[in-house]
């Protein structure tokens, strides 16, 4: 009777292998029908039949054709047929989309995902005359493509530093465990993480002030005489006055470190009723947007070179090329973009 009552777990999507068809050359020689053998391998009894048929080869015995079945032959058969599996190489196809790739990536330097991604966003090109993100990371990592692995800014990144904890913490404002989970779940608009960026450690070094909404990843990069609690509350104030009675709409809450440059900023909260936030010591990664958008910084003021060089209008450019980046994060659309998304919402509704 070929009916088991033994129940193996199943192997669904899982190929067979030399040891599998070895069992079913055994099994089968018993004289154990495909059915019976998939029960005892966990197997659909298709699959059993499919590489029986597979494997099998005619042979001449005592002037007689008899059909045997060779595990081997049912390897090599299956190897051979793996052969033209896959999606086939699409480079030559694809030469306007490349061309396009190369041209983003060096002269506006977008990345590799954010220039996949905005193309097919806006329909730049069919479906069939692209590669993915993914494919084309194989091609740079192949050698096809100009790009190399050593132009990709963070491919070859350093690991972060261990964390460090360090005891008599300064306390300069209300904790971050204290802030609402509308913020840390980035449901709601108008929440910023703000930071500091200096070149040389000199004196009279100028410092870059950067914020980074929690939402839209729309950034602001201010140019400050230095990194001083002083020059940080003279461009909050410039922003506020800027922005005008939609600042507290605007920026519903900033987070900080526990630098000293933000010692004072507590004290927008009396003027505009923004709620500050401060992080824990050392703990960068509690304000991880604004620190992946200061990497982006870097690579255009990179560390050792003096912020003194740069004028206002290049930091400008550095910040419109910040908020013009497609982000998969925000389906490809711009940080500018979505910015302008929510401000509709808050001026219209």
């Amino acid at each position: 009777m070929d009916y088991l009552y033994d129940t193996p777990n199943s192997r669904k999507n899982k190929h067979l292998n030399a040891y599998d068809r070895g069992q079913i050359a055994l099994l089968h020689s018993e004289g154990m029908s495909p059915y019976a053998i998939g029960k005892r391998l966990g197997r659909a009894s298709n699959t059993i039949r499919n590489e029986l048929k597979r494997g099998t080869v005619s042979q001449i015995k005592a002037n007689k054709k008899v059909d045997i079945y060779f595990p081997d032959v049912g390897q090599r058969v299956y190897e051979n047929n793996r052969k033209n599996c896959g999606p086939k190489f699409k480079l030559l196809e694809c030469e306007d989309f490349i061309e396009h790739v190369l041209d983003k990536f060096y002269n506006s330097d977008h990345s590799i995902d954010s220039i996949c991604g905005s193309a097919q966003v806006h329909n730049k090109f069919p479906n069939s005359k692209m590669v993915c993100t993914k494919t084309l990371y194989n091609y740079i990592d192949a050698g096809l493509l100009k790009i190399k692995n050593i132009d990709l800014p963070l491919k070859l990144k350093r690991s972060t530093k261990p964390k460090r904890i360090k005891q008599n913490k300064k306390k300069l404002g209300t904790s971050i465990d204290e802030r609402p989970e509308s913020v840390n779940d980035r449901s709601e608009f108008g929440h910023w993480e703000i930071d500091t960026i200096i070149g040389k450690k000199t004196k009279d070094e100028a410092a870059l002030l950067t914020m980074t909404e929690r939402t839209t990843r729309s950034q602001i990069i201010r140019k400050i005489d230095d990194k001083t609690s002083c020059s940080v509350q003279e461009a909050m104030t410039k922003l506020i006055k800027e922005t005008g009675d939609l600042f507290s709409t605007v920026f519903k809450s900033i987070t900080s470190d526990n630098g000293s440059e933000f010692s004072e900023l507590a004290s927008v909260e009396e003027i505009v009723g923004t709620k500050i936030y401060y992080t824990h010591p050392y703990s960068a990664w509690e304000r991880g947007t604004n620190e992946r958008h200061n990497g982006l910084i870097r690579r255009f003021i990179p560390k050792g070179r003096s912020i003194n060089e740069f004028s206002i209008e290049a930091i400008a450019r550095v910040q419109n090329w910040c908020n013009t980046l497609p982000r998969k994060i925000l389906g490809y659309l711009t940080p500018d973009e979505a910015f302008e998304d929510q401000l509709k919402l808050i001026l219209y509704n």
